[in-house]
């Protein structure tokens, strides 16, 4: 009999974060919430990530309703997030008792499944996450980012599943944020786990579509025993999002391997997300076909989009080749870190300023934090001399401990800074909001009771009329906003007389 092999739909949280920038409301998700409970998946993922941050700043909308919604409308299902360890949702760490709380009102609002990650693969910014998740009886899956460079190896990466089996994960993500998981190497460590940690132990298996190769590496990772496997339904796939889900159960049509979803259902939700799509053009990337230079600047899809967007406001559209070869040698100075939320923001950003200003001239707070441990560690070793101008810049020292243990409790002050603002509820949720977002959270309040906002558009509507072209700027100092995670940093270069 085939083997069965499980799946996660990311059409919820991932599929439209990697293509429309996180901006569906969930009026428009909610027609196919029934489907998606009946179509048979092992997990539908549907929060976390960018979730709280676009809900908030964009939408009006109440993220932890986002989820209790999900939760009443697909009971059948487990609920799935994906978590940033000691970040949580949001870009810096936090105190383990603000941690703890967290994923207790995540689970008592409906979640199931906690994918918890460390951008940097740090395993002590795991482990008060993980545990907190055992302790609500919830699955813990801890997951391992993929990335490839010099200091990296696949025996590296079973190394960490080991840990993370000690931990007591129930399962073990293999996450490829940046379509770089190759079909051979993908065989090689979901085998190599395997082998390591015991054939019982789920191994789940994410990626995304950008570089054009993962479909294939989905497949051999299956051959090597891959127990779940993550897709997104068609309507919102392919480009620098994920491998289609429908794709997936035909591939597997003849062979040893079988799912149980239920087609007809899924091609519903096509259906509807196919209708919807239109309506949010605006956000949607540019990215449309293969990337395979990906592969050389590891850069997340969803992120070169971003970055040309940032260069074409400062009138340096015409330098995205440069940025890009400027990111490889920023990831190796700071110790090959893998390049997901936040190291990819941070190392990203970093390059933006090297090409603008000269490399190292400007050092963001948060390159500077990274350069000097202030995220945890890196396999790689680090430049000397760019940690010598990170702490020229931050004014402090390079640590070593795991950086939560020089975090104080912060719980109370964060619920009087909250409870002190017009809006807010007074409720756990509402505090962690603020938590994740200070600078966002307190108009998200002050506007909630207005109600969600969609952002999708009646594509045939005209367009406005473009905007009269502007006068030629003056010689001088040339002013730059270069926005990182919600913070702009402003820096002003003077013409070198």
């Amino acid at each position: 009999m085939a083997r069965l092999v499980e799946v996660t739909e990311l059409i919820l949280r991932d599929g439209h974060q990697s293509l429309m920038a996180t901006r569906m409301a969930l009026e428009d998700m909610v027609p196919v919430c029934e489907d998606l409970d009946n179509a048979g998946y092992w997990s539908v993922e549907c929060w976390g990530g960018a979730t709280f941050d676009a809900c908030i700043r964009f939408l009006n909308e109440d993220p932890w309703e986002r989820l209790r919604t999900f939760r009443r409308l697909m009971p059948k299902t487990r609920l799935q997030m994906l978590l940033r360890g000691q970040n949580l949702l949001g870009y810096r760490h936090y105190e383990d008792g603000v941690v703890e709380r967290f994923v207790e009102k995540a689970a008592q609002n409906g979640m199931d499944v906690f994918r918890v990650f460390d951008a940097l693969n740090d395993m002590r910014n795991l482990r008060t996450a993980l545990r907190a998740v055992k302790k609500t009886g919830k699955h813990a899956q801890g997951t391992i980012c993929y990335t490839v460079s010099p200091v990296h190896s696949v025996g590296d990466f079973i190394e960490m599943a080991e840990q993370l089996v000690d931990f007591g994960c129930d399962s073990i993500c293999i996450k490829d944020m940046a379509a770089l998981l190759k079909p051979q190497p993908a065989y090689d460590l979901v085998k190599g786990i395997k082998q390591a940690c015991g054939e019982d132990v789920l191994v789940h298996v994410h990626t995304h579509a950008t570089t054009g190769v993962t479909m294939v590496s989905l497949m051999k990772a299956i051959e090597a025993g891959a127990d779940i496997v993550d897709t997104s339904i068609s309507a919102l796939s392919l480009g620098p999002g994920h491998n289609p889900t429908e794709s997936l159960v035909e591939m597997l049509e003849g062979t040893p391997y079988r799912t149980r979803l239920d087609l007809e259902k899924i091609l519903k939700v096509r259906d509807h997300f196919k209708k919807i799509r239109p309506r949010y053009a605006e956000f949607l990337s540019d990215i449309t076909g293969v990337e395979t230079e990906i592969f050389r600047s590891q850069i997340p899809g969803g992120m070169i989009s971003n970055m040309e967007s940032q260069l074409k406001q400062q009138g340096a559209g015409d330098r995205v080749r440069e940025v890009l070869e400027e990111v490889p040698r920023v990831r190796e100075d700071a110790g090959f870190p893998p390049l997901v939320t936040p190291s990819s923001q941070i190392v990203g950003t970093q390059a933006v300023f090297n090409v603008l200003m000269g490399r190292y001239k400007v050092l963001t707070g948060e390159f500077a934090d990274l350069m000097l441990g202030y995220y945890g560690n890196t396999l790689g070793v680090k430049n000397a001399e760019v940690v010598t101008k990170a702490v020229a810049h931050a004014k402090k020292d390079p640590i070593t401990c795991r950086p939560a243990d020089l975090l104080k409790p912060e719980w109370e002050q964060l619920r009087g800074q909250a409870l002190s603002l017009q809006g807010c509820n007074g409720s756990d949720e509402d505090v962690l909001t603020f938590a994740m977002f200070p600078q966002v959270a307190p108009k998200f309040f002050s506007t909630r009771d207005q109600g969600p906002k969609n952002l999708g558009k009646d594509p045939a509507a005209k367009p406005a009329a473009p905007a009269p072209p502007s006068a030629p700027a003056a010689a001088g100092p040339v002013h730059y906003n270069i926005t990182l995670n919600g913070k702009t940093h402003k820096v002003t270069v003077s013409p070198v007389a």
